[in-house]
């Protein structure tokens, strides 16, 4: 949303400052991941309280552009050694989300009575956005597919880092950034850098765009050792900020009034898919070697942005984590279409059969 009135401005600015004061009691009251937890949980429950707040997608990019150059600097040859070893378990990875969303669509539809359409863009393990846009497409209701994503990433960021900061799991990152020292004038070469690689992205429409541009030039740049700049760590707090208002604005007064058995049943999808992640994430940690709680960040469905920031934050395998989601991202954009109508001419065959 642009800032077109003086209307959206003050909303906006309510907005921050809702999600400033959020993430200063969230690192009062110690939860893990402050910064974004904080600002989601609050404005989704003002959001759904009918106060209005506003939060423009330049607000949401800044936030990815954050998320994705701090992750990019993880990358360095060391670790594309190491993530070279993983080729097979990331597919593998991939492969499980794959089935893990026509598990669950099938699931949402049994449990809901909503149609086929709408529980398979509802379930799949992708982005909120670009799911919304390939059920569009297809003929999904995109309401209830963009209702349920956000309901879906909301449980996700909610369960996980708390549970981990149950277990007590943290600290366990044998990888560090290749830049870890900031750097003023090399900090302003990797902004427009990695800037130029989103908005390249952007104007390809490609996904995720503001994550994906600066991770790739990131590195690309951390690979061949050229170290600008260290992201200081007030523009990862704040890019935390803007992705938890980002989600948490999203939610609607109308929500709560979207089909109460639908969004039931989606909870307990949600709930079950973390589930049935979370066992293979056990599983490929004792096939892999993997730590288990790096391997269910990096199966979990949640999005690039939240679960690799967990990593980062928690200090779990942060380059492991955005690998697997990353690929997995990249091969459900290209792969959910084909996949949702050969789903469609088989279920036909199977009727004139």
């Amino acid at each position: 949303m642009p800032f077109s009135l003086r209307a959206d401005l003050r909303s906006f600015t309510v907005t921050l400052l809702l999600g400033l004061a959020a993430a200063n009691l969230c690192i009062w009251l110690k939860t893990p991941l402050p910064w974004m937890i904080g600002p989601l949980f609050a404005t989704a429950a003002a959001r759904l309280a009918n106060v209005d707040l506003v939060c423009p997608v330049q607000v949401r990019e800044a936030g990815q552009w954050a998320i994705g150059t701090a992750l990019g600097l993880y990358f360095t040859p060391l670790v594309l050694q190491v993530l070279a070893s993983y080729v097979g378990f990331i597919a593998l990875g991939v492969a499980f989300a794959l089935m893990l969303g026509l598990a669950c669509g099938w699931l949402l539809h049994r449990l809901s009575g909503v149609d086929q359409t709408t529980a398979f863009f509802a379930m799949a393990v992708g982005g909120a956005s670009e799911m919304a846009a390939q059920g569009e497409r297809h003929g999904a209701a995109v309401d209830r597919v963009a209702a349920a994503h956000s309901l879906r990433i909301m449980m996700v960021v909610a369960i996980i880092p708390f549970g981990f900061q149950f277990w007590g799991v943290h600290g366990l990152d044998p990888f560090v950034p290749g830049a870890r020292v900031v750097d003023y004038g090399g900090l302003a070469a990797l902004i427009a850098m990695t800037s130029v690689g989103a908005l390249g992205l952007k104007r390809l429409n490609w996904p995720n765009a503001w994550v994906i541009g600066p991770l790739a030039i990131a590195i690309v740049l951390t690979a061949f050792r050229i170290n600008l700049s260290a992201l200081p760590e007030w523009m990862v707090h704040v890019g935390q900020l803007f992705i938890g208002i980002s989600l948490g604005t999203r939610f609607t007064p109308e929500f709560l009034h979207t089909a109460p058995r639908y969004l039931a049943s989606v909870g307990l999808c949600g709930l079950a898919a973390l589930l049935l992640a979370a066992g293979f994430g056990f599983g490929l940690s004792w096939l892999s070697g993997i730590h288990p709680a790096t391997a269910i960040l990096a199966t979990s469905p949640g999005g690039i942005a939240e679960m690799s920031l967990t990593a980062k934050t928690l200090q779990l395998g942060v380059p492991i984590v955005t690998a697997f989601h990353v690929t997995r991202m990249a091969v459900l954009v290209m792969a959910i279409g084909p996949l949702f109508r050969s789903i469609k001419y088989f279920r036909r065959r199977m009727k004139r059969g």
